[in-house]
């Protein structure tokens, strides 16, 4: 997508005009110069998000410190006020919000300087690097089935949506470049990983300034069985654990909890959306915005990036189909932790599954109420977790420390240098200069790859520092079961 970037000064001085403002006194006008000043700046935050928004004064949890008013944001509603646009929408009502939201951004993008968001269209990204957008050769270095099935599923979501999409396109005469998939995967990329939500409507909308906030994630989720168990007794979900059939603790009832966005909204009152401190920060700092709680190959797949710490991070591993048919848990709620730890969940389902099937109803409740059933019980369900996690990581193509050395490659200024140390990850080098038409490894600097290539090279990164992640989290559960068989057998 080909865009001109406008200058930063005169995208704030369009956003003020707009009422957009981070100052606390509603009273006071905007400084015409710029929206932003009195608790906010754009700065970059090279190690942390890339450009981003910093305080400028210290800031108290909860204070509001910036308004969008609903006149400045970028919806369905507010771009259809176009009476070409909107006529031809209501003929193809088959299209979901979203993809009406994605026309509606393509069909602004062709105006050109006569949209009336054009400053704010010019500070989009040019690219993004979510899933849809990544090739064959990026999807399998994700090399987990799970990833590559998640990265292929997005893929063909995204060319059956812009088929569909296509004859409204054609009826508002799009410029050829605008109707190809690039575009259309672009605009479904801004839709994905920048929209807010909006009570009315299910697409969310574009909100100038607001979407410079980078991702913090949500504090961590119960990971053991002792918080687990904390977080039943505070709580007032109800579980009955006299009875097999009613022991089911509704895992997304948990989840709800911390994914409750306490640090913006739409405010009906002020007609605006408004965002708040989600904590205290000093001047300097980085205000981060919580946009919910997600693994990292949910932010991949929505958002383009992913965290080296995610506290909300999990994995799960195949298990053997007993082991779902012994317990009422769901599949998605047999994972291990990002810190190596089973779900309380998992390790309830592996002692029922190697309990004997005539003796599972009586000590079912001890099961579901995170106990250990007994130091045999134990120890066979902690070697078998051993076993399998090391199974997985025996069947992937590379280690963590080749996986380590490829990031090093990528990372490296001389990557020629790096990439012809690197004989473990050999194929998947070739295959990459193969991929795109180089013919050995000294055509691989910054200064001669395409873009195309290095658009391809940084989705690659995101691969491999993904899959890495993903056996770190196998390595730490080795260890914890290891820990765990040390002191059951003492």
């Amino acid at each position: 997508m080909e865009q001109q970037q406008g200058s930063l000064e005169s995208f704030l001085s369009w956003a003020a005009q707009l009422g957009i403002s981070d100052s606390t006194n509603t009273d006071q006008p905007q400084h015409s110069l710029s929206c932003l000043g009195h608790s906010l700046c754009v700065s970059l935050f090279p190690h942390s998000g890339g450009r981003g928004l910093g305080a400028v004064r210290d800031l108290r949890r909860g204070e509001i410190i910036l308004r969008v008013p609903k006149s400045a944001l970028m919806t369905t509603e507010s771009v259809m006020e176009d009476n070409k646009l909107c006529l031809a929408v209501n003929k193809h009502s088959s299209l979901s919000s979203t993809q009406i939201l994605s026309v509606c951004l393509l069909y602004e993008m062709g105006k050109g300087k006569t949209s009336r968001w054009h400053p704010y269209l010019m500070h989009l990204p040019q690219s993004y690097d979510v899933l849809a957008m990544f090739g064959e050769f990026e999807k399998q270095a994700l090399q987990v089935d799970e990833a590559m099935w998640v990265t292929e599923k997005a893929v063909l979501k995204a060319k059956s949506e812009w088929k569909e999409a296509h004859a409204l396109m054609d009826d508002l005469m799009f410029k050829p470049r605008l109707l190809t998939f690039k575009a259309w995967v672009w605009a479904a990329a801004t839709i994905s990983s920048r929209t807010l939500h909006i009570p009315w409507d299910e697409a969310g909308c574009l909100c100038p300034v607001g979407d410079l906030f980078n991702y913090d994630a949500p504090g961590e989720e119960p990971s053991g069985i002792e918080e687990v168990e904390h977080f039943l007794s505070d709580s007032s979900i109800h579980v009955d654990v006299s009875k097999e059939d009613n022991i089911m603790v509704d895992a997304e009832q948990i989840d709800s909890h911390s994914q409750r966005l306490t640090d913006g909204g739409f405010d009906e009152d002020a007609n605006a959306y408004c965002f708040y401190a989600r904590e205290n920060y000093k001047k300097g700092d980085q205000v981060l915005l919580c946009y919910g709680t997600y693994t990292n190959l949910e932010l991949l797949e929505h958002y383009g990036f992913l965290l080296p710490e995610n506290p909300n991070d999990k994995i799960c591993i195949p298990l053997e189909p007993a082991i779902y048919s012994s317990t009422s848990w769901s599949k998605e709620s047999l994972y291990i932790h990002q810190n190596g730890k089973p779900s309380f969940a998992l390790l309830a389902a592996l002692r029922l599954w190697a309990t004997p099937q005539n003796k599972r109803r009586s000590v079912g409740h001890l099961a579901y109420s995170g106990s250990q059933l007994s130091a045999d019980n134990e120890v066979f369900i902690m070697k078998w977790l051993l076993k399998a996690c090391g199974a997985v990581l025996k069947n992937l193509p590379t280690s963590i420390e080749d996986d380590n050395l490829l990031m090093n490659a990528i990372d490296s200024q001389d990557i020629f240098m790096e990439f012809t140390k690197l004989m473990s990850s050999r194929d998947e080098v070739d295959t990459f200069l193969e991929a795109h038409d180089i013919k050995d490894a000294h055509g691989c600097t910054d200064t001669l790859l395409s873009r195309k290539a290095r658009r391809s090279m940084d989705r690659w990164r995101l691969a491999v520092q993904w899959r890495l992640r993903y056996k770190k989290v196998l390595v730490d559960c080795i260890s914890y079961c290891n820990e765990k068989l040390n002191s059951l057998m003492k």
